[in-house]
Order: structure tokens, then sequence, then C-alpha cells
């Protein structure tokens, strides 16, 4: 099975009725993963879906959100694994951790 029919499979499991433009996505994903951190490429292709949903987005509508949300990527000021300069103190040594696979890691949820 390629990436194609996954997506018509997964179109008809969830009952939508949506061309997707896998190439735009992927970008972007790639683009999100490597410019802020791995797994925001999952959630930054999740909320241009949202948003384009939201907005009843076209096709041309799709690809303005997208280049928008690549614009920022593309934009962020800290590099993929770099540490968040509001969470760690100064006198704290972060470790270098970019060769360790976080895509099974769970985030801790504060509801």
């Amino acid at each position: 099975m390629n990436l194609h029919d996954w997506i018509d499979e997964l179109c008809d499991v969830l009952d939508v009725d949506v061309d997707v433009d896998e190439a735009l996505v992927l970008d972007l994903a790639r683009v999100s993963s490597h410019q802020v951190q791995r797994t925001a490429a999952p959630i930054t292709t999740f909320l241009l879906g949202y948003a384009a949903g939201l907005a009843d987005a076209d096709e041309a509508g799709v690809e303005a959100l997208a280049a928008r949300a690549t614009a920022l990527a593309e934009s962020w000021e800290r590099p993929a694994g770099a540490p968040d300069p509001d969470e760690v103190e100064a006198e704290v040594e972060v470790p270098d951790d970019r060769g360790v696979d976080h895509s099974r890691d769970v985030a801790d949820v504060i509801s």
C-alpha cells in the first residue's frame, strides 16, 4: 500500500471527502520538524487541516494557510533541539539529545 492508498482509505474511515495535496502537507511537516522541533510536524499539519476546515478553504486557501505556517516555521528563531530559554535556567547544563528518538514520547497534559 502506498501513501495515496492510505489517504484514500483514511478518508473513507473518517467519512471525509477531500483531495489531499500530499506534497504540500509533507513539505510543511518537514519544515516545522526541522525548524521548530520534530514533534511540531504532526501538530502543525493537524492545525493546518483544522484551520482549513474552519475557513471552508478551497485549494488556494489551503495553500495560503500552508504558506503562512511555513513562513512562521522558517523564521522560527530556535533551531530544532535547542532548549527553550524560558524553561532552562542559565546555570543548568542542557544535555545534547539530538540523537535520541522522541517520537514515542508522551507529553504531560495539564487539565
